[in-house]
C-alpha cells in the first residue's frame, strides 16, 4: 500500500513539473504576454529583412511595444512588407518615425527598432512607416571586405618599373 501511494505522489509531481515547464516556456518565449494585448497594425517596406521572423519584437528606446505579425513580398515594388502590431498604449508614435531592423548581440535574433520622429501627426491603424533601414547582413559585409582585399594591388605590382628597365639596359 505504501508503494502505491509513493508511485502516485511521484506521478503527480511529474505531471506538475511538466505543466510548470510548459508555462515557463510560454512565459520566456513571450507568447503568454501577447495573448491579451490589443493594438493597431502598421506596415513598413524593407529592401532586405535578413533573418527577421514573425513574432519578432518591435521596440522603442529598447522597450518592447509590439510584435511582427506578418512578412510578405510586395509584387509591385519587389521588396519585403513587414506588418507589425503595436500596443494600444503607444498612440504617440509620429508618422515620420524610422523603422530599422536591428540584431540582438553578435549572434542574436533580429527585431525592429523604431526611432520616433518629430511630426505632430501620429500613426493609426493601417498606417505605413515610410522611412526604413534594412537589416545589416553579415555575409554581405564579409564578402565586400574580401572582395575589396582581392582587388587591392599587391606591393610588387605597385612598384615602379623604371629601375628594372634601367638595369637591363646597362647589360
Amino acid at each position: 500500500m505504501r508503494t502505491r501511494s509513493a508511485e502516485f505522489s511521484v506521478g503527480v509531481f511529474t505531471v506538475l513539473t511538466i505543466i510548470a515547464v510548459f508555462f515557463l516556456a510560454l512565459r520566456v518565449s513571450g507568447l503568454l504576454d501577447e495573448v491579451h494585448k490589443n493594438g493597431y497594425t502598421v506596415t513598413a517596406h524593407f529592401q532586405n529583412i535578413g533573418g527577421l521572423t514573425p513574432r519578432a519584437k518591435v521596440t522603442l528606446s529598447g522597450v518592447v511595444i509590439g510584435r511582427v505579425t506578418d512578412i510578405s513580398l510586395d509584387q509591385k515594388r519587389l521588396d519585403a512588407v513587414v506588418t507589425m502590431q503595436i500596443n494600444d498604449s503607444m498612440k504617440q508614435i509620429s508618422t515620420d518615425s524610422t523603422a530599422s531592423i536591428l540584431t540582438e548581440g553578435l549572434i542574436g535574433g533580429q527585431y525592429i527598432g523604431i526611432s520616433v520622429g518629430a511630426d505632430d501627426e501620429v500613426l493609426k491603424n493601417g498606417s505605413e512607416i515610410e522611412q526604413t533601414q534594412s537589416a545589416l547582413v553579415l555575409e554581405d559585409l564579409i564578402s565586400k571586405f574580401l572582395f575589396s582585399k582581392a582587388t587591392e594591388p599587391t606591393p610588387a605590382a605597385a612598384a615602379p618599373a623604371a629601375p628594372v628597365a634601367a638595369s637591363t639596359a646597362a647589360f
